[in-house]
């Protein structure tokens, strides 16, 4: 399990830094999408992946933790996907309004001649 959880999170920051550095808008918007999903990933692992596992400890309980999992990646995943739909309805109100303004999604504003 571990090892496809790595080869996703390789995956998704491998292809996102890829489009990242692409001379599009557009590309660079969902590159920075893959690598968010990425470091998401790399933070809900850091958790612990185990099945079944409660993340609550029960009240009055014998507590052993290496029985639960740890809900604080959960909480901090949860926080950033929220930030990150929000950044990319920004980001892409702002790819609009560029387009709009200089009529072609290159990222400095400049279509190259061929």
């Amino acid at each position: 399990m571990e090892l496809i959880l790595s080869l996703a999170i390789g995956v998704l920051v491998g292809s996102g830094m890829w489009l990242v550095l692409r001379p599009r808008s557009f590309q660079v918007i969902t590159g920075l999408c893959l690598l968010s999903y990425g470091v998401n990933l790399f933070i809900f692992s850091m958790g612990g992946l185990r099945v079944g596992a409660a993340p609550i400890l029960t009240r009055g309980a014998e507590v052993d933790p290496a029985a639960y999992a740890d809900p604080i990646p959960q909480a901090l995943v949860l926080t950033a996907i929220v930030i990150s739909f929000a950044t990319t309805a920004l980001f892409l109100v702002v790819l609009l309004a560029a387009r709009g303004f200089s009529g072609t999604d290159h990222v400095d504003g400049k279509e190259r001649k061929r």
